[in-house]
């Protein structure tokens, strides 16, 4: 196979031919490491790599094979970090000078799982510092650049892993979301992203082990592959409180399903401003729903604006007390929105954070009972199209102003407080050029359910074929 076939090769189909022994990991790790070599000096989405460590890992994935060896569902697959995820051995700078030399003792609990499952490690992915921001960017690594447009931001905070599946870099890769950070970039460079349920990708080390608000997950360049992933990813563990119980192994189950008669709920916009060629675009989705059987009707649940005083005091809570020795003894370091996360949870009460839960509370049954009537929520994942890169944050969406630079994100962040998990696919691209992608927002815990909605709309339009234009022909 030529090296650009095992590059863009769907991550079921490649760990399918590894383990006939049609291509060894060697092979399939040498080809990735070109990749990486002639595409990333032009995005900047691997930000750090381990080339000898991937060839030693690979070679002894080889030698299990040749053993006859049960190997994991992920065997051989290259797959690369976010810098917030801890890895043993490997520098982990969270996107901040504070740590620009940091090597941890301890792999986080998703790089384990992911090693376990047979992944071999190339690196790291670049983040905005601390995660905070759908712009990939920060002082230690600069600006991650999007493949379909080089001129334009990839999104974030997962976007160097965006970056790096789009071009072909990695198999897979993993990422964190507290506003969207797995769904923003993954619209913004044409790759798949679930935000899953909270627990159902447990987290350690993590010092605020019952907030819900974060979560890590899976992302990739197809719905079957995201599946595959978070295969490897779900399942109960003891230093999770969250953790949900059920095994991943059911996430290896095929996606197909009739939806026929299925309710989908199109969202007439949460009262939130879009760009015009973003919403154009996902309306005209609405039509690939139909046709595969669901019944579709515009609706928005009740009263999400509440969502704003849900997740901006929580979210400002979980940076003061996730960043408090940061703030006390670096604050010269931090960025400007990482201070203002941590003042702002500075300021918070306790009747302003017991306000949030109750609102929280109130608006989980009302998109419950919401859900009752229909089972899926379709909107679009992003309210703007990739812009400059050199733009921090949009200060205004279709004329109306941003007032922070999340305010933009309300479209993502809105479905972070509900709790519900929430998968960005693919769904259209602009005379341009620039990805666009829909969100399929799912009842609680129905990970599945949202899996296989995506699955049989990324099948109907086949979008995950294209490649950007920076990976050449």
């Amino acid at each position: 196979m030529a090296d650009s076939d095992v590059c863009f090769m769907t991550a079921v189909e490649l760990a399918r031919r590894l383990r006939s022994k049609d291509v060894s990991a060697r092979e399939v790790l040498e080809a990735h490491l070109k990749q990486i070599e002639r595409v990333n000096p032009k995005v900047n989405a691997i930000i750090t790599l381990v080339a000898d460590q991937g060839r030693e890992a690979a070679r002894r994935a080889d030698e299990r094979i040749a053993k006859g060896e049960v190997v994991g569902p992920l065997h051989g697959l290259p797959v690369a970090h976010k810098d917030l995820q801890e890895t043993k051995g490997i520098r982990t700078t969270y996107g901040s000078l504070i740590y620009k030399d940091e090597v941890p003792t301890v792999d986080a609990l998703l790089v384990e799982r992911l090693r376990v499952a047979g992944a071999i490690t190339v690196g790291k992915t670049n983040t905005p510092e601390f995660g905070a921001g759908s712009q990939t960017f920060n002082a230690v690594f600069g600006r991650t650049l999007n493949p379909y447009d080089l001129t334009k931001t990839c999104g974030g905070s997962s976007g160097g892993a965006a970056v790096a599946l789009a071009c072909g870099m990695v198999s897979l890769a993993d990422g964190s979301d507290m506003g969207g950070s797995l769904r923003n970039p993954a619209s913004f460079c044409k790759v798949v992203g679930l935000r899953p349920s909270p627990g159902r990708v447990p987290t350690w080390p993590y010092s605020t082990g019952w907030f819900t608000l974060a979560v890590d997950g899976p992302m990739a360049r197809t719905v079957a592959d995201v599946a595959l992933m978070l295969s490897a990813l779900a399942g109960p563990d003891p230093r999770a409180p969250i953790a949900i119980s059920e095994a991943g192994d059911r996430f290896r189950r095929p996606l197909g399903r009739d939806f026929k008669g299925v309710r989908v709920a199109w969202s007439k916009g949460m009262g939130l401003p879009f760009e015009a060629a973003v919403a154009k675009a996902v309306d005209a989705q609405r039509t690939v729903f139909e046709s595969l059987g669901c019944v579709v009707e515009e609706a928005d649940p009740k009263d999400m604006a509440d969502a704003d005083e849900v997740f901006k005091p929580l979210r400002a809570w979980h940076y003061e007390s996730t960043l408090t020795e940061e703030f006390a003894k670096h604050k010269d370091k931090l960025k400007d929105t990482v201070v203002w996360n941590i003042e702002a949870g500075q300021k918070q009460t306790g009747p302003q954070i017991g306000r949030a839960e109750v609102l929280r509370t109130a608006l989980h049954h009302r998109v419950r009972e919401f859900l009752d009537r229909y089972e899926f929520f379709v909107l679009p994942t992003v309210q703007v199209l990739p812009f400059d890169v050199k733009t921090d944050w949009p200060r205004e969406v279709n004329g109306v102003r941003m007032e922070t630079y999340i305010d933009w994100m309300k479209s993502c962040y809105f479905i972070s407080a509900i709790g519900n998990p929430a998968l960005s696919v693919p769904c259209a691209f602009t005379v341009e050029g620039l990805p666009i992608g829909l969100q399929i927002v799912g009842r609680h815990q129905d990970d599945w359910g949202v899996l296989q909605l995506g699955y049989a709309f990324e099948q109907a339009t086949g979008l995950w074929k294209r490649k950007p234009p920076v990976v050449g022909a």
